[in-house]
């Protein structure tokens, strides 16, 4: 089962020693559910600096994983207080980069749902800052 979604996005990134920077944006994406998970995909765009990119999230039974293809590839997987480790590839090189869920709340169903994300970012073993990721998906019309 597929099918066309309008995904609201937020997002509000918060790095050290820099105000905190929101982006908010309207995209049409999927919605698919296969092998107990529901997988929301979507094209980035140049707001988000990421054209050339697809990001989906695939979400599980305790936990949801972000990955990215295109002109950068990434995975972060999202579990409450547990970190995971992932490398985070560019055309320039690659970083490896550390994610630890403060918060996973998701609830999806055929029509559309929510994702609610709150995580502590490491680049390089570094303390980089706190990102606060909110989607919201609607069935199209």
């Amino acid at each position: 089962m597929s099918r066309g979604v309008i995904l609201s996005i937020q997002g509000r990134q918060s790095y050290r020693g820099q105000e905190p920077d929101s982006i908010e944006l309207v995209s049409e994406g999927e919605l698919s559910y296969r092998d107990g998970g529901w997988d929301v995909c979507y094209q980035e765009s140049e707001l988000t600096g990421l054209a050339g990119v697809t990001t989906t999230f695939r979400v599980e039974p305790g936990k949801v994983t972000l990955t990215r293809t295109g002109s950068l590839h990434s995975q972060m997987v999202f579990e409450e207080g547990v970190s995971h480790e992932s490398l985070y590839e560019t055309d320039f090189g690659a970083l490896m980069i550390t994610v630890t869920a403060t918060r996973v709340y998701y609830d999806i169903v055929p029509d559309g749902g929510t994702i609610d994300l709150v995580y502590e970012i490491n680049i390089e073993n570094t303390e980089a800052g706190i990102i606060d990721y909110h989607l919201d998906i609607r069935a199209k019309e």
